[in-house]
Order: C-alpha cells, then structure tokens, then sequence
C-alpha cells in the first residue's frame, strides 16, 4: 500500500510538473518577437544601455528559472491576449532581490494564466542594483522604470487595443515591494522627458504576489515610503505564513487599506513559502491562488 501511494504522488508531482512547463512554454512562444524600451535613450542615471546577462541555469530547477543581472536599459517584452481580448492590460514586474529579475517564473508564466483570460501583458526587466552601491534604496530605479512603463502602456494603448482605464499591475517579491510603493504615491519618481510623461502612472487594479520585505521589525510599521491613501487602487495581496520575507508587511499594507476604505483582498496561505511564481509547491495549496485571483479579476476585467 505504502509503494501504491509513492507512486501516486510520483505521479501528481510529474503532472504538475509538465503543467508548469506547458505553461512556460506558451508564453514564451506567445511573446512578440522585439522588446520595447520604455526609455528612448539612457534611463535616468544611467551610462550603460546593457540589457542584462543571463546567469547560468541551476540544476535544481524543474522547470528551469531564468535569473537576469547588470540591466541598465530596461526592456519590456508584450504577450498580447490569446483568448477574447478585453482592452485590458497588465505591466508585470517580476522579483529577484533588486540584484537579478526572473522573467519567466515571475514573469511569462503569469502571462500564460492572464493572457487566457484575454489580457494583454507586459512583461518589465526593471533595472538591478549597481554593484557595490549600498546608499541607494534597491527600489528607487525599478520605481521609475515601472511609472515609466505604466505610462508608455496608456500612451500606446491604441496600438494594442487597450482601454487605459483598464491598465492594471502584477508583481512579485522584490517587484512587489516595487507595486507596492507605486500604488501608494502619487509623485513622479523622475523628471518629465517628453509626452509619454503626460500619462498617469497610477495602475488601475493591483495584484502583489509575495511582497518582499515591506515590514520593518525595528518600528513595527510599513516601509516608510509606502503611503496608503484613498487613491490607491483596488489590491489583491497574497502571502504565506512560512515565508522568511514576512506576511506582516501584507497584512499591515491590507490593514491600511481598510483604514482608507479603498477595496482589498488578502491571502495567507500557511505553507508554500518564497519564490513559487504560478507555480505548485509540496504539501502545500499555495498554486491555487491563481484561482482566487481570477475570480478577484472577473469582477473588475472588461466584459
């Protein structure tokens, strides 16, 4: 009985597995074929239009996990609805700890789930940490890179169809701190270059997966810079109990929002920990949160 249920599970486990791969495999093949760059020379600071490295695969990633690190010139990758497109629209950020982005575990699967529900998406490489730069908050340049592709989205709308009412976000770990700053100010994070700045920056609807690191254990608040108010746009907030990057910083951001009356929807999950994606994980229901996301979207996408 007990080699019944191994196999079982070997079994469960293998389909899960090729699940996931399918996944990533349609995105990645669903991809418009050129990035975008949202800045049309050098981003702010910068003096390098690098578009990043590829790290070298890990072994112990099944599905693989593409890392990226040293991205100057931030690249944007388009994967436009494949079934009943609805003129909405989702910008992407994905995490990696400011020092690397993981565009598909992070990035093109999400793409996969949304694109069905007939969103086009946006997927953003934001710019990494410089090297050896420990004065400036990791945030700071992935902050202007995402105002500066919530805004090139709504100026190019018409070119995808899209309603930029209807213009909203996904991000995850250190992406989700990123998400979460954007959603709570209201002030440019850089100066005005040409009519693209004329748009607003502000997501229409937001779903952070896993914020990274949003509590500060020495105040026992939110991150400074995360200001809740009532502009702040509707949230959909997931998290884990065992995640070593604290569900108190979702809990404290779902709490604010509460206070400032602006709609919000919080998921902690008990196991799962960091770092799943879309993905499964063992002993675990973390990857049915896609599920209650979708149905969090069906009453706020275009019909």
């Amino acid at each position: 009985m007990k080699c019944f249920f191994t196999v079982i599970l070997a079994v469960v486990s293998c389909v899960l597995t090729l699940s996931t791969t399918a996944r990533s495999t349609k995105a990645q093949n669903a991809v418009t074929s050129e990035p975008i760059f949202v800045w049309p020379d050098l981003a702010p600071g910068e003096t390098q239009r690098t578009t990043g490295t590829q790290l070298p695969m890990r072994a112990v990633d099944k599905p693989p996990i593409i890392r990226i690190e040293k991205i100057r010139r931030p690249p944007m990758n388009v994967y436009p609805a494949t079934k009943n497109a609805n003129g909405s629209a989702v910008l992407i950020l994905p995490g990696g700890g400011f020092g690397k982005v993981v565009p598909n575990l992070e990035g093109s699967e999400a793409a996969a789930w949304l694109c069905e529900m007939g969103v086009t998406c946006f997927v953003l490489n934001y710019r990494t940490r410089l090297p050896n730069n420990t004065q400036e908050p990791g945030w700071k340049r992935p902050l202007q890179d995402a105002q500066r592709a919530m805004r090139w989205i709504r100026a190019n709308a018409d070119q995808w169809n899209l309603k930029r009412d209807q213009i909203g976000l996904l991000a995850f770990s250190a992406g989700g701190q990123v998400g979460a700053i954007l959603i709570t100010n209201e002030s440019p994070a850089y100066e005005a270059i040409d009519k693209i700045d004329e748009q607003s920056f502000r997501p229409d609807f937001a779903m952070l997966i896993y914020p990274w690191n949003m509590y500060e254990k020495k105040t026992d608040k939110l991150m400074p810079v995360i200001q809740v108010n009532k502009n702040t746009p509707p949230s959909f907030i997931v998290h884990t109990h065992d995640d070593g990057s604290t569900s108190l910083g979702s809990v404290l951001l779902y709490a604010d929002m509460k206070r400032q009356q602006v709609p919000a929807e919080l998921h902690v999950y008990e196991t799962g920990g960091h770092g799943y994606g879309t993905r499964s994980r063992p002993n675990s229901n973390i990857g049915s949160w896609t599920d209650r996301a979708t149905d969090w979207l069906t009453r706020r996408l275009p019909r």
